[in-house]
């Protein structure tokens, strides 16, 4: 079976028009899409650039020398990220994740986390504000992050190995610079630290152990990611996943784990704790988690809407169209006009991809030149 065609599509698609906002917004914390789940969490993207050319997210291919980034005029200033985070809040947001591209790419970013540190949730708590890097740039900036008011951060690295891990980064940049990053990170008390681990069948599977072994115990929570179908551009194929089952299997032919409860509701990791001599989570050794929206969707409980670089609004990570909430902004539409759109958006949402992925024709699941890149809205 021969490679797939890559499609050099135009990944960022114009956004539909805001509908027209509710004519009266739901009490306070209790706006619900069309399957009853609640509004929690909003994903930022910050920037459309990354300084990776990881093969699942922005290979090489289509992200080359010449791929046109959007101009500086069309991102959400700093100040329209932090008044649509604002009113988002409003509708029962409790999380922020800024997400890129490679967000710590974006100059200034430490005066966006000081400006959204100031929005307060309905019931008076400052938001929690976390970050997703490839950790390329954390080390000289995780003190200043911190400092700014950025609650953790999420660090993805797929291998310990640096052949493995500068092959898949694609621009030969060392894994040890990403672990430095990691511990500046904790230095700074960015905690607790996450890591994000992407598992591709023939890949870096052989990787699994050894990142087990290195993070078991040092108080940071390690994911395994089945590797996803997102955008049309990442050559994914059914067969290159390795299911959340099997790491399973792996892991525990080696350590004892016993299952945790979910911490949140909507979360997406299926949380195990290493056990103890005694047979029972031992905290001091940590936990893994597996987060499988391939082989076990958890659409049923997500609570999270994305925004994109120039300030589009997308209700699901393989969503192929987002609503323009940037003509709003830059209308003149006042705070209530741009919240009753917000909630009419998300009242009208019905969105269960990873549901329904498996009674799709083949040419739905596997290419979506219809669906945004990851690199547009974030992980």
């Amino acid at each position: 079976m021969g490679e797939p065609v890559i499609p050099i599509v135009n990944s960022r698609h114009k956004g539909l028009a805001a509908p027209a906002p509710l004519e009266s917004l739901p009490a306070a914390g209790s706006l619900r899409d069309l399957r009853g789940r609640p509004l929690r969490d909003l994903r930022i993207s910050i920037t459309d650039r990354c300084n990776f050319r990881c093969t699942y997210c922005m290979p090489k291919e289509v992200f080359g020398s010449s791929y046109q980034y959007l101009p500086h005029a069309e991102l959400l200033s700093f100040e329209e990220i932090t008044r649509l985070a604002r009113l988002f809040a409003a509708l029962g947001v409790h999380k922020l994740r800024l997400t890129g591209g490679e967000p710590l790419l974006r100059k200034n970013v430490e005066q966006l986390i000081e400006q959204l540190a100031g929005v307060r949730t309905l019931e008076g708590e400052p938001l929690d504000i976390t970050l997703t890097t490839n950790g390329a740039l954390l080390a000289r900036k995780a003190k200043a992050l911190k400092a700014a008011g950025l609650s953790r951060v999420t660090v993805s690295l797929d291998g310990l190995d640096d052949e493995v891990f500068q092959r898949m980064n694609d621009v030969g940049f060392p894994v040890g610079e990403v672990l430095a990053g990691i511990e500046a990170a904790r230095a700074a008390g960015l905690a607790p630290i996450k890591v994000n681990m992407v598992v591709k069948r023939g890949t870096n599977e052989h990787e699994i152990l050894p990142m087990a072994r290195h993070f078991r115990g040092t108080g940071i929570a390690l994911r395994f990611i089945e590797f996803m179908d997102v955008g049309a551009t990442n050559r994914w194929r059914m067969e290159q996943v390795l299911p959340s089952s099997e790491v399973l299997k792996l892991l525990q032919a080696e350590f004892p784990l016993v299952p945790l409860a979910h911490t949140a509701a909507g979360e997406t990791a299926e949380r195990w704790g290493y056990a103890g001599a005694d047979g029972a989570h031992d905290p001091q050794l940590g936990e893994i988690g597996l987060i499988s929206s391939v082989t076990r969707a958890f659409c049923g409980d997500c609570n999270r809407a994305r925004l994109s670089t120039e300030g589009q609004v997308y209700l699901c990570l393989f969503a192929g169209q987002g609503y323009d909430l940037r003509a709003l902004l830059r209308g003149g539409a006042s705070d209530e006009q741009i919240t009753g759109a917000i909630a009419a958006i998300w009242a009208g949402r019905s969105d269960r991809y990873s549901e329904l992925r498996a009674s799709l024709p083949p040419d739905d699941q596997a290419g979506g030149a219809r669906r945004v890149e990851m690199s547009f809205i974030g992980g």
